[in-house]
């Protein structure tokens, strides 16, 4: 029997931790059972019953209370949820066996499905700190904050919770256009794709790849998107919209013109929508010359909306040009028009003198050069014309190169025109130079006074006039 002694404190204490284990076991099997709260029925009715007539004994029974906020949170009864799981929110600080950070969640679930944005708000924020990467808590409360319009706290949110769940596709969505209203298009793009090669009908998030890819200078695959969704209810003005930019920023004006005018077509186009849709439409009015068209499209707005962009402006603007054919060959019209109009003014300029052309340089529609021979029964000189395209301000640089292309051609004096007006800077430049400006009054009066009609109805309007009515004169006869 000694031999056996030895080995007796090793069975004993065996069974003691074997003992131990299942003691702990059973133990955690009823935190368990308290934690998720379910009375073990037959069925959802008996369960329901039984838990009802616990709480009739004891209104904190806590398993009762986990049962009743089950049946009501998976039957969508979010209010009888709510109070149940606010019961139990208010016994976590004295019952250790409910999981708090469990019944913090249904709470602030229950109140956003009740449409209490500002406690479901509180309660996951409190669940957060107990479990700060948990999927449910960070997609929950990145979906608050892009309806609350916070894009960059839902973005961080929501990284947080695709990271857990890669795959959830409303995570993934709220993600993509959280990103997209950042205008962090690069890392917005390849996301709200994922979103559409599951939900190919999610027009939303297809007209946010597009903007996407028009931001990053994808116009080629942006267009087919923006024209495709064009006839789209939902977006289909704003695709329209972008479509024409597009088409706009490219000079296909005709196709321009058809999306603008098909995006405002639409019954339900936003108003802030339907005003940038005519701003545009009459930005490519004016492109093709059509001022009339243009200036109708601006009073539209300006009865609207007075302080929009430079609706007021533009309309005085182009009301002039509307007025005078010159100004708008001279702002507007292809070279092929303008060029023989500043020749116009170079002969007009001096009406009693010999002009031959020497040179002409077109640097693109920003302003064109004529170097020209001039003279006088008293004087000869090369002068240096530049004709700048513009109704804007005119700065020092364009004048600092204009003075350099004059000691280029060798060229005496230098004439600058322009629509507009002169910088104080570049009035100062010219004081002590051979350069002459020509602002845009002194620009209105000369266009006034030419003739820009063709010799052959030049000759038709002489022709039907009186004998000795014609107008001659030297100056006349050259230009």
């Amino acid at each position: 029997m000694s031999l056996f002694l030895p080995v007796l404190p090793v069975v004993v204490l065996i069974l003691a931790v074997a003992a131990y284990y299942i003691v702990t076991i059973v133990r955690k099997r009823t935190d368990s059972h308290q934690k998720t709260g379910k009375i073990r029925g037959r069925d959802r009715d008996s369960t329901f019953r039984e838990a009802t007539r616990r709480l009739e004994q004891n209104p904190r029974d806590s398993d009762a209370l986990l049962s009743i906020g089950e049946i009501s949170f998976n039957e969508g009864a979010f209010d009888v949820a709510l109070k149940t799981y606010r019961s139990l929110v208010d016994l976590c600080a004295t019952n250790p066996h409910i999981d708090e950070y469990f019944v913090t969640l249904r709470y602030g679930l229950s109140a956003l499905n009740s449409n209490r944005p500002e406690e479901a708000y509180k309660s996951l924020l409190i669940a957060k700190t107990m479990k700060d990467g948990e999927f449910e808590v960070n997609y929950n409360l990145g979906a608050i904050e892009y309806q609350h319009k916070n894009y960059e706290r839902a973005a961080q949110l929501l990284t947080l919770a695709t990271s857990r769940e890669p795959e959830h596709l409303l995570a993934l969505r709220f993600l993509g256009h959280s990103l997209f209203k950042c205008k962090r298009w690069e890392e917005a793009a390849p996301i709200l794709r994922r979103v559409l090669d599951r939900s190919p009908d999610d027009k939303e998030t297809l007209f946010a790849v597009a903007r996407s890819y028009h931001e990053l200078g994808q116009a080629e695959q942006a267009i087919k998107i923006f024209v495709h969704l064009r006839a789209d209810p939902q977006v289909g003005a704003s695709a329209a919209l972008y479509a024409g930019t597009i088409h706009l920023q490219t000079r296909q004006y005709d196709q321009a013109v058809a999306d603008f005018e098909m995006g405002l077509k639409h019954p339900g186009v936003s108003g802030e929508v339907e005003l940038e849709l005519k701003y545009r439409l009459a930005a490519t009015h004016i492109k093709r010359e059509e001022i009339g068209e243009a200036i109708q499209l601006l009073q539209e707005i300006a009865a609207v909306s007075p302080s929009f962009r430079d609706v007021g402006e533009q309309l005085k603007h182009y009301g002039e040009l509307n007025a005078n054919q010159n100004l708008k060959t001279y702002l507007l019209s292809p070279t092929a028009e303008f060029v023989p109009l500043c020749r116009k003014l170079i002969v007009g300029f001096f009406p009693q003198a010999k002009v031959k052309i020497v040179d002409i340089s077109v640097q693109k529609s920003e302003y064109t050069d004529i170097l020209a021979s001039v003279g006088t029964a008293k004087w000869e000189d090369v002068i240096l014309f530049r004709f700048v395209r513009t109704a804007g301000v005119v700065g020092e640089l364009i004048l600092r190169d204009l003075n350099s292309r004059i000691k280029e051609l060798k060229a005496g004096r230098g004439y600058c025109f322009a629509g507009g007006s002169f910088t104080e800077g570049a009035k100062q430049f010219v004081e002590a130079r051979l350069i002459d400006l020509v602002e845009k009054d002194q620009l209105m009066d000369r266009l006034s006074s030419l003739d820009i009609r063709s010799p052959s109805e030049r000759r038709a309007d002489v022709s039907r006039q009186p004998a000795g009515d014609t107008e001659g004169g030297s100056g006349e006869a050259r230009a």
